[in-house]
């Protein structure tokens, strides 16, 4: 049965049995900060089996891309060492939300495994859990399994738990009986609990059924073989590995071909959805299996990139079942490509000291060096790791921590200098300032606390309408009057833990008298701000609808009708791109739509389609802002009511600014149409100059670059030819055996000099070539290498000018003192003279 066959059959196995098949998740987890990727068949069902919501079916089946590299599940360091480890798999499951429970999960089971796939009987073992006699009376009475043939076990083999907290409960597995070892082929939970962040237990609303089978082990035993590398999903990128590295594999050799094999398939997937290398997150995990293959692949005495070379081959395996594929294959291998070259760049080739470092140490490698490797040369703590495994080393990582700590601890005196400490006054009901800036922009409220520090006064109200810096958002401007008539500018606004901030400068007042202010925000200043927050979330929406999915924020900064937006993409965008984004926030602005926030359970808010940033931090309740259908994201950002409000949207760069990320500068508002001016006025002033229309001042620059280069061309062979005549022309002296050139010449410029010089006997010679040129004295000397060791030409230079650089042969300068050239030559042949007899 061929693997496509065996998802498909198990699929309609369980639609037969009225479950609705349902699509893999991404690999990115959506709206579960508690995991780094996709771990388990059930993650995108954990809603449902916590009661949070109501699924589309109660019955459901999927085959779910899994990634199991850090966090509680992470197979990373035991792949290529083993049979069936890996970081990317495939789990087929069948689940109840609330309906059927242990007994037709059993059967069920054993009738596609023995019945559909025909796997003997004899072949296969049973596991329960210690305390369930339900599930052992249904295998054994039931299902007919003889009772040698069923395993009570503890917790730990037989207790399942998606993470730290969730849903969880007892499970039951199948084994297949492979002579020397019994695989684990099957796994069914009865999700009963979530375990809570205090390790405690809760029963969940309804009994529900989650089951797992790993596609991988599945095929090996279909196939006949007990080693998942050997099945038909990985001979053909071992055999790809072969061809590219002219390495044999084999299975008591062929480690590195293992790893490889199973980290291209996790990063050929993980990168299609979205998920890309950085230095943080789930990004550096991605980051670390890609150069922990690579570190594999140098043992098959590779050098350059081949990563990117076997993504065609695993597309190929897997297209039929994932046809998405396709759409990001090149994306792939771009990335993959340049993550290798990257890494050959910097970490590769300062291996050398890492192997200097394993070489010489005993037993332990020391902190020190673990540091050194780190701060100096780059090579991350797990890379190390690697390295010290094959050796049988351990890592002193204590004193490691303790230099790392010392290091740090500069820093975080630093950031504690972020907080305020001993305020002059703190009002002692407050607790937390109240935000009311989203619908006012003044408000009459009190004084809650304040701080007089150089020359900055903090300021804290019990209510502010001031909007303080966040998500990219500058924080709000404007004043403070108080009951007086008096009037404190505040110039920004943070956020410090429940406190928002108003920062003042000192020198307006000495003191509050009165704590009763009306805190008025500036609305022009404000009002820019939403403009560019709310083409922010145009512009992410247009990015996703034009150049895919995978563009995701990466980090963004909002103010003063000025926007940057950092996101995630692999190649510069086109001009036809940046034109359709920009047509499409333009075309939504023009659309006048209503712009609308609302607060929503963060599931909810998932589940109904708005987009968070991943490394974002959120609570339950979060706030929802929605530019009617085209766009729905979690922001806690200032908006403009309705898109009209913007004006204009103009993108005015495009850069990269680091692998894998791209930033977008636009203007909107007042700046977009002072820009449009600027570009306007600079396009009419060319136009008058160069006497042509607007439209034509491409062709015409074009004729007169054309013209510019035929032109410099002429002069530079006239100047050759200049050069030759006038250096045949330079009568040298002898002093010494020494040959001396000197000339002056009037408006020649620095090249010319050069080229005269070049042309000139320079052996055994000094050449001094000068040029009065305008309201400058500019000079080229040359002293022949058999005699540099005497005199040089910078120590000429500065002799003879005061000032200039150069080497022991070569040296040139200038300056504006025209006296120098009074007896110049006299001058100079005296200053050779005296320094040859020094």
């Amino acid at each position: 049965m061929k693997v496509n066959e065996i998802r498909k059959t198990f699929l309609e196995f369980f639609k037969e049995k009225g479950h609705l098949i349902y699509p893999s998740s991404s690999l990115l987890p959506i709206g579960d900060n508690t995991l780094l990727f996709t771990n388990a068949g059930m993650n995108q069902f954990k809603v449902y089996f916590l009661g949070e919501a109501e699924p589309p079916s109660k019955r459901i089946t999927t085959c779910q891309k899994c990634l199991r590299a850090g966090g509680k599940h992470n197979d990373l360091d035991n792949v290529g060492y083993t049979r069936r480890h890996h970081t990317f798999f495939e789990m087929l499951g069948n689940f109840s939300f609330g309906d059927y429970f242990k007994k037709e999960a059993i059967l069920w089971a054993w009738e596609l495994l023995t019945k559909v796939f025909k796997i003997p009987k004899e072949k296969l073992y049973v596991s329960v859990y210690y305390l369930d006699e339900e599930s052992y009376n249904i295998w054994k009475d039931e299902v007919k399994v003889e009772s040698e043939r069923i395993y009570k076990f503890g917790e730990k083999d037989n207790f399942w738990e998606m993470g730290d907290i969730g849903p969880c409960g007892p499970s039951t597995e199948i084994y297949y009986d492979l002579g020397d070892e019994k695989l684990e082929l099957w796994n069914i939970v009865f999700m009963e609990y979530n375990r809570k962040s205090d390790g405690t237990l809760e029963k969940l609303p309804k009994k529900n059924v989650d089951t797992g089978m790993g596609l991988e082990r599945l095929l090996s035993v279909l196939e006949g073989t007990n080693n998942n590398y050997h099945t038909s999903l990985f001979v053909p990128i071992i055999n790809e590995i072969e061809n590219i590295t002219k390495v044999k594999y084999s299975e008591e050799t062929g480690i590195a071909h293992r790893v490889i094999a199973d980290h291209i398939r996790a990063l050929v997937f993980a990168i299609s959805d979205g998920i890309y290398p950085s230095n943080y997150s789930r990004g550096y995990v991605l980051r670390r299996i890609l150069r922990r293959a690579y570190k594999f692949a140098q043992k098959l005495n590779v050098n350059e990139p081949i990563l990117h070379r076997l993504v065609d081959v695993v597309y190929e395996i897997m297209k039929d079942a994932y046809p998405e594929l396709s759409e990001n294959i090149k994306i792939v291998k771009d990335i993959i490509k340049s993550e290798e070259e990257k890494y050959i760049q910097t970490i590769g080739r300062n291996i050398v000291y890492l192997n200097e470092v394993v070489q010489k140490s005993v037993e332990v490698i020391e902190g020190e060096d673990i540091f050194r490797l780190y701060d100096t040369y780059g090579i991350p703590i797990d890379l190390i790791e690697e390295y010290a495994k094959e050796r049988n080393l351990k890592l002193d990582l204590e004193e490691y921590d303790m230099i790392l700590e010392e290091k740090k601890r500069g820093s975080r005196e630093k950031k504690k200098s972020l907080l305020i400490e001993n305020w002059d006054y703190i009002d002692k009901s407050y607790k937390s300032t109240n935000f009311v800036g989203y619908d006012l922009l003044s408000y009459k409220t009190k004084i809650a606390k304040y701080k007089f520090e150089n020359e900055k006064v903090y300021i804290v109200l019990f209510d502010s309408p001031f909007y303080a810096e966040g998500g990219g958002q500058v924080g709000d401007r404007g004043y403070l009057i108080f009951e007086d008539g008096s009037k404190v500018y505040i110039e920004d606004t943070k956020k410090i833990l429940n406190d928002i901030v108003l920062i003042a400068r000192n020198g307006v007042f000495k003191n509050f008298k009165d704590l009763n202010v009306n805190a008025i925000v500036d609305k022009d200043f404000r009002r820019s701000n939403q403009r560019a927050h709310t083409a922010t979330h145009l512009l992410h929406a247009s990015l996703h609808k034009i150049i895919g999915e995978h563009a995701r924020q990466q980090g963004s900064l909002v103010e003063n009708d000025r926007l940057r937006f950092d996101f995630s993409h692999t190649r510069a965008l086109t001009d036809e791109e940046i034109k359709a984004i920009e047509n499409m926030v333009n075309e939504k602005i023009m659309e006048n739509i209503d712009v609308v926030w609302q607060y929503k359970e963060y599931l909810e808010a998932i589940n109904e389609g708005a987009i968070a940033i991943f490394e974002e931090k959120y609570g339950n309740i979060v706030r929802v802002v929605s530019i009617g259908d085209f766009s729905m994201e979690l922001c806690g950002g200032t908006h403009v009511r309705k898109t009209g409000e913007i004006g204009f949207f103009k993108i005015i760069k495009e850069e990269a600014i680091s692998s894998g990320v791209r930033r977008i500068n636009a203007l909107v508002g007042k700046k977009a149409i002072e820009y449009i001016r600027e570009i306007e006025l600079i396009l009419r002033k060319s136009s008058f100059l160069l006497k042509s229309e607007i439209k034509e001042i491409p062709n015409k620059i074009e004729k007169i670059y054309e013209n510019y280069r035929i032109l410099q061309d002429k002069c530079v062979s006239l100047e050759d030819k200049y050069a030759n005549k006038i250096s045949q022309e330079i009568e040298y002296t002898e002093h010494n055996g020494i040959k001396i050139y000197f000339r002056i010449f009037h408006d020649i410029d620095m090249e010319l000099l050069r080229k005269i010089a070049d042309r000139l006997d320079n052996k055994n010679s000094i050449v001094l070539l000068f040029s009065k040129e305008r309201n400058k004295v500019i000079a080229h000397i040359r002293v022949g290498r058999s005699i540099s060791n005497r005199i040089s030409s910078k120590e000429l230079i500065v002799n003879i000018l005061g000032k200039g650089g150069g080497s022991e042969t070569k040296a040139e300068g200038g300056t504006e003192d025209l006296s120098i050239l009074n007896n110049l030559e006299s001058k100079v042949r005296n200053k050779i003279n005296e320094l040859l007899k020094a």
